[in-house]
């Protein structure tokens, strides 16, 4: 009994002791030397006074008992209570308080630069691995519990400065504390580290903030530095800190606009994956993220998937987004989200028919069958397969009542798209009345899609304008081509080419090239192929081929040169990288049609060399090498290349024609087989004027043909002519 009666008895003692020095902070005064402990660095020693910063004297008294306890346990560990831990242990309370700025007063007074060097070399020598028997072994100029209270004591320095808009000092104060643990310990915190948890919770709260500070202070290099020194070194951190860090610098990397410089050689092991960029950097953040939550260290975070979608769908990479839908968990995501995102990543990567039996199965389940977004998706893709535009137009007619009144985007796409659906069914059908019907049909739908949004829709004013094109309604297409110009502001080649197409179709060659120089002046150099195509056609057209042939040299060395700077990517430039190909090819093949019009023939077999080089299996090659044949009188010759052509690609109307027409010049050839080509190219095209000439000339040599049905084609061809642009609309 007596021995606890003196336990009690001194613990009393203590705590009153302890008082009297927070007293003595507060008051100003000094503490007599008998009332303290004594030590060199003890509050005796010095004089402070907080002015008006602190907290009055009448405030002592509702100290909080976890301060008080927190001290005794200073006391109770080291026998002394410097001048810097009654200082951390005052802030605190005063920040517990609310008073940020008395509390900053007080943290100011802690001399860190005299304090650091006695924490690195405690926790270093607490992190040591004991020698037996060693009487070198020094004890530790401060106990872990003090370091703890002083790393503390600056956590909360640098969320006071937060707190009052002082971002920059406040992150200092913030890397103090990982500066001074990463200078103790190299090789990262040891294992019996983490026996201190006040300790590893300040640190983690440290490492979280750091970042944010530099956010705050607007240097994002610094706060990328700081997220991958809380990521490379060995923190000790706990899995939901670690993930909440990993989470919060994919974010930043995808959405900061700041280019990431590749992580330091030094913190690199040897054989690992190194991020190029900010894209591949974050999806690999995310994807350990979605391996932590597949082996159950983390809870399921559904924007973890949002913001892996965003950064593989950027880097181009929709094959491996649709395996890691694919490999998630059953229950992660519902059934109508998962069939969507993986429609949607294979309708990227061009398996438009996956999409679209995975959008079929999808809809045929009866709680999944009125989306309205995954109708308009499979409505898109109908609409780029002529044999697909009914099922097409079904899934488009189906959306219109379900959105009608409700959001006038989604109906003008829904119109939109059931209009270029029904152009599309136009071209397959035989009837001319039908013909016309689906066609007029088209434009009534492409029309409301336009006054939905009142002209606001590039879109829409784009298709319109080819649709009435292509109807040779002229005038009314050039209104609505300005009208898309003047609505992108010239920001889109498309918009461009199709302006200088109907100006070309209406015989203005000159305006039309002015335009295609305009917009050579607006356009990047890797977007000008198309565009320097098409001014090459229009010098042909005017029958300046030496222009064009100086124009389609400086094409080639562009897409050559654009080329060899598309080698060095991957992904995310492949479409582009395709696009150049086929884009080349074709430029060879108009090259060599030139020269044959030249009657310049080694030059023209070049370039078809040249092309072979590209693609053995073109269409349009073998095309461009009958022409070549058939200008050199080689008839036969050319006949075999035209049958190649058809026999890549049947369809392949020039091949068509050029086939009727060495056919006829064959002696002995029968006219029906001759009329059969040119009956299957108009079936495919209705607007070749060259078919319906020859098809004129095929129906004038037939004994007993009448002479109406000749003049009928002969009309249609030089309407056509008239009106025929230097390349298709479409």
């Amino acid at each position: 009994m007596r021995v606890k009666y003196w336990i009690y008895k001194q613990k009393i003692s203590l705590s009153l002791r302890l008082r009297k020095m927070m007293k003595c902070i507060c008051s100003g005064e000094q503490l007599r030397i008998e009332d303290i402990i004594p030590s060199s660095e003890s509050l005796a020693t010095r004089d402070y006074s907080a002015s008006g910063y602190s907290s009055r004297a009448g405030d002592d008294a509702k100290a909080d008992t976890s301060n008080i306890e927190e001290a005794e346990s200073s006391l109770r560990e080291s026998g002394i209570l410097n001048y810097e831990e009654a200082r951390a242990l005052l802030g605190r309370l005063e920040y517990q308080k609310g008073n940020i700025e008395a509390a900053l007063h007080v943290f100011d007074g802690i001399d860190i630069a005299a304090v650091v060097p006695k924490i690195k070399l405690s926790i270093a020598r607490r992190c040591e691995i004991p020698r037996r028997n060693s009487l070198s072994d020094a004890i530790p100029p401060m106990s872990m519990h003090a370091v703890s209270l002083l790393f503390e004591a600056i956590l909360l320095k640098a969320i006071s400065l937060q707190a009052l808009g002082r971002f920059t000092e406040a992150a200092q104060s913030c890397t103090v504390i990982l500066d001074t643990v990463e200078s103790a310990l190299p090789d990262g915190l040891h294992e019996n580290f983490s026996a201190d948890c006040k300790l590893l919770e300040t640190l983690n709260k440290a490492m979280e903030l750091l970042p944010e500070l530099w956010k705050l202070a607007c240097a994002p290099q610094e706060a990328i530095l700081s997220y991958r020194r809380a990521l490379l070194y060995r923190w000790n951190l706990d899995v939901e800190t670690r993930s909440k860090i990993e989470k919060q610098y994919a974010i930043f990397l995808l959405y900061s606009g700041t280019d990431a410089a590749p992580p330091n050689l030094r913190a690199q092991a040897e054989g690992s994956f190194i991020p190029r960029n900010n894209i591949e950097e974050a999806i690999l953040l995310l994807l350990v993220l979605l391996r932590r939550y597949i082996v159950n260290k983390i809870v399921w975070d559904p924007s973890i998937l949002d913001h892996l979608c965003f950064a593989l769908s950027i880097a181009g990479e929709f094959r491996a987004l649709a395996h890691q839908v694919e490999e998630l968990l059953p229950g992660i995501v519902v059934r109508r989200q998962k069939y969507t995102t993986l429609a949607l990543c294979y309708y990227a990567e061009g398996d438009d028919m996956v999409s679209l039996n995975l959008l079929r199965n999808l809809m045929n389940n009866r709680d999944n069958e009125n989306g309205i977004f995954e109708l308009l998706l499979a409505a898109k893709i109908c609409a780029e397969y002529p044999n697909l535009s009914e099922e097409g137009m079904g899934y488009a007619r189906k959306v219109l009542p379900k959105i009608d009144g409700k959001c006038n985007q989604m109906a003008s796409v829904a119109k939109c798209l059931l209009g270029l659906l029904l152009s599309g069914r136009s071209r397959a059908l035989v009837s001319d009345s039908e013909r016309t019907s689906r066609l007029s049909e088209a434009l009534e739908s492409l029309e409301s899609a336009q006054k939905i949004t009142e002209g606001r829709n590039p879109t829409v004013l784009f298709y319109l304008s080819l649709e009435n094109a292509e109807q040779r309604k002229l005038d009314i297409a050039l209104y609505y081509a300005k009208q898309l110009l003047k609505l992108e502001g010239g920001s889109i080649v498309k918009g461009w080419l199709l302006l200088a197409r109907i100006l070309s179709a209406q015989k203005r060659y000159i305006d039309a090239e002015n335009i295609v120089n305009a917009a050579l002046d607006e356009t990047g150099k890797w977007n000008q192929g198309e565009l320097l195509r098409t001014k090459a056609k229009l010098q042909i057209a005017q029958e300046h081929l030496r222009d064009a042939v100086e124009t389609y040299t400086h094409l080639l060395a562009v897409l050559q040169v654009q080329r060899k700077s598309f080698g060095v990517q991957k992904k995310l430039l492949k479409n582009m990288r395709n696009n150049t190909r086929s884009l080349e090819m074709e430029t060879w093949h108009d090259l060599a049609n030139v020269y044959t019009s030249l009657s310049q023939w080694r030059d023209a077999e070049v370039c078809l060399i040249k092309s072979e080089a590209i693609n053995p299996h073109s269409a349009s090659r073998c095309h461009s090498a009958g022409l070549l044949y058939q200008a050199r009188g080689l008839h036969k010759e050319a006949l075999q290349s035209f049958q190649k052509a058809l026999d890549i690609e049947p369809n392949h109307v020039p091949s068509l024609v050029s086939t009727a027409i060495v056919l006829r010049q064959l002696s002995g050839q029968s006219l029906p087989v001759v009329k059969s080509f040119l009956t299957d190219a108009l079936r495919i095209d209705r607007t070749n004027s060259s078919a319906w000439y020859n098809l004129g000339l095929l129906y004038k040599s037939e004994n007993g043909a009448s002479a109406l049905e000749a003049a009928e084609c002969f009309e249609a061809a030089a309407l056509l002519q008239e009106s025929a642009p230097v390349e298709p609309f479409r």
